[in-house]
């Protein structure tokens, strides 16, 4: 974090200070809210959360070296003491993106927001030091966690943003106000929560909202991004393939920048196809020229999201030469999705657990059939091991069975429905597409599909495994690799 003192950040939090023998102490560390990532002249956050209270783990933080702890109440060593921590954090935040100068890119949607965080990363850490949250750290404790990472030589900052309800974003970017917003598609995650893809679209539209108005002079002759000097107006990248994100065009000040495979999308793709192993490959056309891309990455979803980071920069300057290398270099950052690994029989076991909606198991389904392709002529087979798609309310049933029927479509050879109600309509929706015999399989849990997996599988086989975080199935994944019952791979809750 940019250097502060305890009596800074306790002036910008409106925080009491208590037990603090040196107020200008200067704070050098990093901010993090778990007491194991304590460094030297860190500062701890202490949250009071359902089953842990970080205030108990005060003391030990300041022994491991964090030079005070943000708190809710005096805890026996050095803290800074507010009223409400979580907006503490936001408002200290705020200010150390303030005073770093960084460019910040904001970015939300439905589906692939890990995915094109990372590949915006991977783009921009060319032309300068760039920070970006691990995981999917994009609520208003994690979004400030990252910004916080900012330092005085930090030029871009990107964000993911994320939302439970209407309200949701418009706070995240308060907090971190981007002069780039990204949106990448409106679907049907969380329906449960926001009762309709309308008030997805309009939440997720705060983003665009939020940009500064549009420099009439546009990005030339314009100073570095975070070099000082007249900085350059607010940029909204909208998906011109959703009707939802590009009708977020007439919410913003901003100037807009289309990208997508459609005909008028400033960023656009053309001749999009997939290889044996199911990585796409296309040119990328931009206003200043065209070049050819080759993904690492797999399936054709990733296209999309390819082009909102070539969008992003594009507009950062990067040349579409650069660019195109770029993101025919760049992996994946993030653990769990779509994690490709070939076992020493043959297997290919796709671990793509972290989460789970109707679009994005769409995508990994048609993946899977692309990577299977090559197998089938050696009489592989392709395995969907698939499970709950939580939070979307009334649609729930209807979403579960329409991914069965689909399974059956595109013509995956063996589908293992784990779970409860949700994956029984999984099942059920295959069989009432075609599926018959042993096609398709309801067990009741992670345990039970790593038995008959281990049971059924053979060489060529390739074998997805995807679900809501809730779910747990990287453990079906990593038994598949480990050998093991995958147990230790589970982590906490998914943030959206």
């Amino acid at each position: 974090m940019i250097s502060l003192s305890l009596a800074e950040i306790a002036s910008i939090v409106g925080g009491q200070q208590h037990d603090i023998p040196d107020p200008d102490r200067e704070v050098t560390g990093p901010v993090v809210s778990d007491s194991r990532a304590v460094r030297p002249g860190g500062l701890f956050v202490a949250f009071a959360g359902e089953r842990v209270d970080g205030h108990d783990f005060a003391v030990g933080a300041v022994e491991a070296g964090a030079v005070a702890v943000l708190a809710a109440r005096p805890v026996g060593v050095p803290a800074i003491v507010v009223d409400d921590v979580v907006a503490a954090l936001g408002a200290l935040a705020r200010a150390v993106v303030n005073k770093s100068g960084a460019t910040v890119i904001g970015l939300t949607g439905s589906a692939g927001k890990t995915s094109t965080k990372d590949l915006i990363a991977q783009l921009l850490q060319r032309h300068g030091p760039t920070v970006w949250p691990e995981g999917n750290l994009n609520n208003e404790i994690g979004l400030p966690l990252t910004a916080l990472r900012a330092e005085d030589t930090t030029r871009h900052l990107v964000l993911e943003m994320g939302a439970r309800g209407i309200g949701h974003i418009r706070y995240l970017a308060g907090l971190t106000p981007p002069r780039i917003g990204v949106v990448l598609n409106v679907g049907t995650a969380h329906l449960g929560e926001f009762g309709g893809r309308e008030q997805i679209a309009q939440a997720k539209g705060e983003l665009v909202e939020s940009l500064p108005v549009a420099d009439e002079e546009g990005l030339e002759g314009l100073p570095a991004e975070g070099g000082g000097g007249r900085r350059a107006g607010g940029v909204a990248v909208l998906n011109a393939d959703d009707p939802y994100v590009r009708a977020m065009a007439s919410r913003t000040k901003a100037r807009t920048v289309f990208f997508g495979e459609s005909a008028d999308a400033a960023i656009r793709a053309e001749n999009v196809r997939l290889n044996g192993l199911g990585q796409p490959s296309f040119t990328l056309h931009t206003p200043s020229g065209c070049s050819d891309v080759t993904m690492r990455l797999y399936g054709e979803h990733h296209v999309s999201n390819a082009l909102a980071a070539a969008a992003v920069a594009h507009e950062l300057g990067m040349p579409v030469d650069e660019i195109a290398a770029a993101l025919s270099e760049a992996g994946t950052l993030s653990r769990w999705r779509m994690e490709v690994t070939e076992r020493a029989d043959g297997v290919t076991v796709v671990n793509d657990a972290y989460n789970a909606n109707p679009e994005s198991m769409r995508a990994a389904l048609r993946a899977l059939v692309a990577m299977g392709a090559a197998g089938r002529a050696r009489g592989g087979r392709t395995w969907a091991v698939l499970g709950e798609m939580a939070e979307l309310g009334e649609e729930s049933l209807a979403e579960h069975d329409a991914v069965g029927r689909l399974v059956v479509r595109l013509n995956v050879s063996k589908l293992v429905a784990v779970g409860g109600r949700e994956a029984a309509w999984l099942d059920m929706g295959a069989k009432n597409e075609g599926s018959w015999g042993e096609e398709s399989v309801h067990v009741s849990d992670a345990r039970a599909a790593i038995d008959l997996l281990r049971r059924e599988l053979r060489p060529g086989d390739v074998v997805l495994v995807k679900a809501s975080r809730s779910v747990g199935l990287e453990r079906v994944a990593a038994a598949l690799l480990d050998g093991e019952d995958g147990s230790a791979a589970t982590g906490g809750a998914a943030s959206r």
